[in-house]
């Protein structure tokens, strides 16, 4: 997503705007515009999976808090404060729920609850990298475009969890992400597009801000679910009208590789489009004020409230992309004198705070909704941050380190109230417990009910795993 004025938007290839399209009353406009945003909704292959038996509905789902750039391991979940301050950073820490258990002094909401939280401090995240973004959220290090031709072709986990776990709702998208920049999530490559995430922007009343968070002082606003003047839905459900002008267009949607043939369920498709369960999830209007106000009305906060609308109506998997910035990401924390990322004090002290505030606010209201047990809430960028600061000629910034990070993990119904594995005396090296991206990926596959040794076919007809040398956490299960 662009903050320019002019970006593109979503229908681009369909033309939607044309005179033949919005600009006069038209049933083809109106395909045209509805049928691109269905084509990344997934809805007609998802639907005819489910049929067929292999989406199972478990009513779980995954909410990933993604901290593009990668966040400092040692100035947040996993201080060191017996150390110098080149090593443990300018930041005081705080005691936990956990007894004996410190994090940062930035993260005190949290710090309170740390009973419902997981930490895992020795994520082995080697090969990770960012601009893409992969390895992570894929679950697999050859998904890293920078070192293999083919890292951007493995998919996803929230694609291979949109084909084979479904949607719990047959109205609501499967994979939804609000995505600052396309380099900073994974998608669904090998699958095929019509598994890549649906772009909650898109159709969101969002606040807009610059690359360096400042508001803008206008939202983001769509007419995706909106139907033109003088179409209703009785026109919409003639299906012998219907059926002539999506075959007018069903040659130009499989050229493009979005979405395959839609026999029976082009009805169910289309009323993605026309029902109400959709349109509300994404209607922030529709939450009582209260719980508004509580979430705040920072972008993420509202994303998160968000989130959480959209895995209640049905979405299995949905992804925010904590970044100001579109390049590598805003906790890319370099150093003071290397804008528009900061350093530690600069740019990563007002982040936590925020942060802080998001997830326990998340956390806190799927647990009074009843909804946590169902919702594995997960948070982690793509790599910790060196145990010395002062890289590229900073004081207090700190540079990549892909050797070691520390991930938080709330809900699923899972064990919480503890810590996994160990960092040494200055959080460079993992000391205790190693858990690799494919322990991750596994431990999703099973809350969401993919069979682990499920497999995916590349263009050539061979299979792949989609866990590589993973297994699911056993402390969480």
């Amino acid at each position: 997503m662009s903050d320019s004025p002019d970006h593109g938007h979503a229908f681009e290839d369909f033309n939607p705007r044309v005179r033949e399209g919005l600009t006069v009353v038209s049933r083809r406009g109106m395909l045209k515009t509805s049928l691109a945003g269905l084509a990344g909704l997934s809805l007609p292959a998802l639907l005819q999976a489910e049929s067929q038996g292999t989406a199972r509905r478990t009513g779980k789902s995954v909410i990933l808090l993604w901290m593009a750039g990668g966040p400092s391991h040692i100035d947040t979940w996993d201080p060191k404060p017996d150390r110098p301050l080149i090593n443990r950073g300018p930041f005081g820490v705080t005691q936990t729920k956990l007894p004996g258990v410190l994090i940062s002094e930035h993260l005190r909401k949290q710090a309170a609850m740390l009973d419902k939280f997981t930490l895992i401090r020795s994520v082995d995240c080697r090969k990770s990298n960012h601009e893409p973004n992969r390895v992570m959220q894929t679950g697999n290090r050859e998904a890293g475009p920078r070192v293999n031709p083919r890292g951007h072709l493995y998919p996803a986990i929230g694609s291979i969890v949109a084909k084979h776990a479904g949607t719990n709702h047959a109205a609501m998208p499967p994979y939804v992400a609000f995505m600052k920049s396309r380099s900073h999530l994974a998608f669904a490559g090998y699958l095929g597009k019509r598994y890549d995430p649906f772009i909650g922007d898109r159709v969101a009343d969002l606040p807009r801000l610059d690359l360096v968070g400042k508001p803008i002082g206008r939202n983001q606003v769509s007419d995706l679910f909106r139907l033109p003047a003088g179409l209703d839905q009785r026109r919409l459900y003639d299906r012998r009208t219907l059926l002539k002008d999506i075959d007018r267009l069903r040659s130009g949607l499989d050229r493009s590789g979005s979405m395959e043939a839609m026999d029976e369920y082009r009805r169910q498709a289309v009323e993605l489009v026309i029902g109400g369960r959709a349109r509300d999830a994404f209607d922030l209007s529709k939450e009582p004020a209260k719980t508004r106000d509580r979430y705040g009305k920072h972008l993420w906060c509202q994303q998160a409230l968000l989130a959480r609308r959209l895995v209640e109506a049905g979405s299995r998997f949905v992804t925010l992309d904590l970044s100001y910035h579109t390049a590598s990401g805003t906790w890319d924390t370099h150093g003071d004198n290397i804008p528009p990322y900061g350093g530690i004090t600069k740019g990563l002290g007002p982040l936590l705070p925020l942060f802080d505030h998001l997830i326990t606010t998340l956390v806190g209201d799927l647990d009074e909704r009843g909804l946590l047990d169902d919702v594995l809430v997960i948070a982690m960028g793509e790599f910790g941050r060196t145990p010395n600061m002062g890289t590229q000629g900073s004081t207090d910034g700190r540079n990549h380190w892909p050797v070691v990070m520390s991930i938080c993990l709330a809900g699923g119904g899972m064990r919480h109230g503890q810590v996994i594995g160990s960092t040494e005396r200055d959080g460079g090296h993992i000391r205790s417990r190693p858990v690799t991206p494919g322990d991750l990926a596994a431990t999703i596959y099973r809350h969401v009910g993919v069979p682990l040794d499920t497999t995916y076919e590349d263009p050539r007809g061979r299979p792949n795993n989609i866990v590589i040398d993973g297994r699911p956490i056993a402390e969480l299960l």
